[in-house]
């Protein structure tokens, strides 16, 4: 298997080149920069310059800006003497679609500029094209005559470029050879590097965005195995979840999406896409690198001593380790399913929901509402816990609740955590589940696990604090080879850390190697968290990856939040990993000096109609640069073709044209309705 990292099972950033970037570098030994994007029109100097003032008060590293036609690349040079006249040096990057012209004019005004392969030398007219080899290489030589003076004169101009490459903006010639792929997303990357190296040019960046989580990781895996054993040197990666869209769900795709690829060891430079003020992404953007730079002990600076920037890749050196998961293909994990009251959980099942009781025991009555109010018996509402969780001292603490809930406690799946094997033994067919606690280095032999066996599942949970990942995951594939040696199947298994990448895939590891296929849990420990957003980002970096890695069947987030914040950090995170669908999905865009309509305003309007359709998919753009092509796989697309004007799209299809802004949302809930999508909204039952 390719390689695209040094270790899957601990923490080693990818060793890359330093790329110029203005008074800054990035790669190589470099922080983790943060980015943003000005949304104002391009040819406002003063609006594009307030911005990019207020983005810089914030501390963004790079602000990029959209130079759409070779008018409004001129003005970069307007908006960038402004700007350095008044002290600001951040390197300014220019964004660039379909206009080869503009990018040969924003050269000379900035630090760095962003081509878009799918769209620099092609059209997007979603044709497939049955190409001869001939007729392939014909094309791929008219790119080269296309891309090769940006090449030449960014070199002389000392100015670096990423390659960004988009999911919905593939060219027609890569999808018709390669599809809708990660693969195809990588090669149409390295057909313009390729031109790059071959004129010496090496102040290059990569990026492969898609607002499909999963889509995203694997592209940027992939790139970094392709590119580092094909290319001459190992550049660095922009990372970023494109059209992430707003509020915690934003957030949560991008901190999932991005800092699963961090924790790889992957990236150089973030964004995260927001549809808010672009201000508010970089202490988002910050939250997220921050763990990263300080394992390096380094610290953004607004500039740095250089170092060799001849680095060869080191990512060429054979992958010895073996792979708990496919990196480039998603597959979830098999695993035995089994039955927990009215719920299955493994096997083919939704990952499950537990939240734990946070009331003190004794307060029976506080309590009983406690539980009643996450688990919602009795309502349809998908968002809820269905495992609620005591942390109990002794049997008869959680015999008490199991009674004070009266007729209730059929309808809500009790489980009880301990460390004590007596009291887990006296709750074996009471509780639900039974969470017995390893305390580390402990063991477990054949007669307790017999005597633990019964109608209740137990889950084994390895309570990390000292030690090593390998320590944890050993303890509990010893103990799951002993279920399976006594025929105990209803067990399932969890390593409890703020930290749970690398154990669960040490631990899954070595489940494949024992043919082991127990459930299971991702428990997310963020006690002692106190600021909220740093919970988000933890939370969803620590769970949502493995989930996007196919591993997990269940989902516990443990903090010092509020129940219904838990219950919406887990379910967006599952949602963000496409594997457990319980509300609308908006793929929306953040806006730049295209946009034509106040994008913010209206995905608030659409979002306020339409946030109850459960399992709906609303792409939500700006502009046509990656709109039908990004809206892939939603059901409904709303799209910025003129100044205040929208057309709508069902699926890739265009149905109404030119539509005012100010008809355009009604205009949308008439459609879904016409294709019977539409369902009225409920009264909202508070968690």
């Amino acid at each position: 298997m390719l390689s695209y990292t040094k270790s899957v099972y601990s923490y080693r950033r990818r060793k890359t080149v330093e790329v110029k970037f203005g008074n800054i570098k990035l790669g190589g030994m470099q922080p983790i920069r943060v980015e943003s994007m000005t949304t104002a029109d391009t040819m406002n100097t003063e609006a594009v310059v307030e911005q990019s003032r207020r983005l810089y008060e914030a501390d963004c590293e790079i602000i990029r800006i959209t130079a759409p036609s070779i008018k409004s690349a001129e003005n970069l040079k307007n908006i960038r003497d402004i700007l350095r006249k008044d002290g600001i040096q951040t390197p300014l990057v220019a964004d660039i679609h379909f206009t080869p012209n503009a990018a040969m004019k924003a050269v000379e005004f900035v630090e760095n500029v962003r081509i878009n392969p799918g769209n620099y030398a092609d059209k997007k007219r979603f044709n497939h094209i049955d190409f001869t080899d001939a007729e392939y290489q014909e094309e791929l030589e008219r790119l080269h005559d296309e891309f090769k003076p940006l090449v030449l004169k960014a070199k002389e101009y000392g100015v670096s470029m990423r390659i960004g490459t988009n999911h919905g903006s593939l060219s027609d010639r890569i999808m018709s050879r390669y599809g809708d792929t990660p693969l195809g997303m990588v090669e149409s990357a390295l057909e313009f590097a390729r031109v790059c190296e071959m004129y010496d040019y090496y102040d290059v960046l990569f990026s492969m965005k898609s607002s499909n989580v999963r889509v995203m990781i694997e592209a940027y895996r992939l790139l970094a195995a392709q590119a580092d054993r094909e290319l001459k040197y190992a550049y660095p990666l922009h990372l970023g979840v494109t059209e992430a869209g707003d509020g915690d769900e934003g957030r949560i795709k991008s901190s999932m999406g991005i800092g699963a690829l961090l924790e790889d060891g992957l990236g150089d430079t973030i964004r995260v896409s927001l549809t808010e003020d672009p201000v508010k992404e970089v202490p988002i953007g910050y939250d997220i690198v921050k763990k990263y730079n300080d394992r390096l002990n380094l610290r953004s600076e607004r500039t740095f001593e250089p170092i060799n920037q001849a680095i060869a890749p080191d990512a060429n050196e054979a992958q010895t380790e073996v792979m708990p998961y496919d990196p480039y293909d998603y597959r979830r994990r098999d695993s035995l399913k089994i039955n927990l009251g009215e719920f299955d959980c493994g096997g083919d099942s939704v990952p499950r929901v537990e939240l734990d009781v946070k009331t003190a025991l004794e307060n029976t009555d506080a309590v009983c509402a406690e539980i009643l109010s996450i688990a919602k018996p009795g309502q349809s509402e998908s968002i809820r816990a269905e495992f609620v969780n005591l942390n109990v001292v002794s049997a008869d603490e959680f015999l008490n609740i199991q009674n004070a809930l009266g007729e209730n406690a059929s309808a809500v799946q009790l489980c009880a955590t301990t460390c004590d094997f007596e009291i887990a033994k006296a709750l074996v067919g009471k509780a639900a589940k039974i969470r017995f606690e390893i305390v580390e280095g402990e063991m477990l032999e054949k007669d307790f696990l017999t005597a633990l066996a019964g109608e209740s599942i137990i889950e084994f949970s390895f309570k990390k604090e000292k030690a090593t990942v390998q320590a944890a995951a050993e303890v509990l594939a010893k103990i799951a080879a002993k279920c399976k040696a006594i025929g105990f199947e209803k067990a399932m298994f969890s390593v409890q850390a703020k930290e749970l990448v690398f154990a669960t895939r040490y631990l899954v590891r070595l489940f494949n190697e024992s043919e082991l296929n127990f459930p299971v849990m991702l428990r997310y420990n963020g006690k002692g968290i106190s600021e909220r957003q740093h919970v988000l980002v933890d939370s969803s970096i620590q769970a949502g990856t493995p989930l996007a890695d196919g591993i997990g069947d269940a989902i516990s987030l443990v903090t010092d939040l509020t129940h219904k914040e838990e219950l919406n950090f887990a379910y967006s995170i599952l949602q963000a990993a496409r594997i457990r669908v319980s509300k609308t999905e908006f793929i929306s865009c953040p806006g730049c000096g295209r946009t034509l309509f106040d994008l913010e305003e209206a995905t608030g309007k659409i979002k306020a109609r339409t946030a109850h359709l459960k399992g709906l998919k609303i792409g939500i753009m700006g502009c046509i640069v990656n709109g039908p092509g990004e809206m892939a796989d939603a059901d409904f697309g709303y799209v910025g073709t003129g100044h205040g004007e929208i057309s709508l799209y069902v699926g890739k299809e265009c149905v109404q044209r030119h539509i005012p802004e100010d008809e355009a949302v009604d205009k949308l809930v008439e459609l879904i309705k016409e294709h019977g999508k539409w369902q009225e909204p409920k009264e909202e039952v508070e968690a």
